[in-house]
């Protein structure tokens, strides 16, 4: 991998895997992700996708955003727009920046990017410990939550439902950009 995020992303993967005193067999079964595929990722031989890490991070009882942010070293109450962590799925080209200042607080924001084109899925796992409101800022998002599909259009915000498999599409020729609020669900 080339960029150092890449390279801290992966390392931060096998701390958190290790802090759960998890097996590599463990975090596979619990994720569903291959042992091999873990390996690679952890050693950083290969780049995951925002999907891969969805689970593994799920597996982990993390948000994507956590990750991304403790990869980045970040624990400040400030977070200026400039050191903000933003991580790019290298399948799709979806870009996350984690807005807030504070990894594991008691509520995350998250802004994607989107591009034209793009479709980026994640299992109900990656939802079962958050409450989550998508409030869409430009353009137009196709929301498939389950079997429910929600069009989404710039200022419309919608609260996501029980934990169900969703799906983020963006099906016109331009990028859509929204912002992702998490918070924790109660014990």
């Amino acid at each position: 991998m080339s960029d150092p995020l890449s390279a801290s992303l992966a390392a931060t993967l096998a701390a958190a895997r290790r802090e759960r005193a998890l097996s590599v067999n463990a975090l596979a079964e619990r994720s569903g992700v291959s042992r091999a595929m873990i390996g690679k990722v952890e050693r950083a031989e290969a780049q995951p996708t925002a999907a891969l890490l969805g689970r593994l991070s799920a597996a982990l009882g993390m948000t994507l955003s956590e990750l991304v942010a403790r990869a980045e070293g970040g624990e400040r109450r400030l977070a200026r727009a400039a050191e903000q962590p933003t991580w790019t799925d290298p399948e799709t080209g979806y870009r996350r920046r984690a807005v807030s200042p504070v990894s594991g607080g008691p509520l995350e924001l998250v802004e994607v990017e989107l591009p034209a084109g793009a479709e980026v899925s994640f299992g109900a796992d990656t939802y079962a410990f958050r409450h989550q409101q998508i409030w869409v800022l430009e353009g137009l998002l196709v929301f498939r939550e389950g079997d429910t599909e929600h069009g989404l259009a710039a200022g419309d915000c919608l609260q996501l439902g029980p934990p169900a498999p969703c799906t983020y599409a963006n099906r016109t020729r331009e990028p859509v950009r929204y912002l992702v609020a998490l918070s924790k669900r109660a014990g």
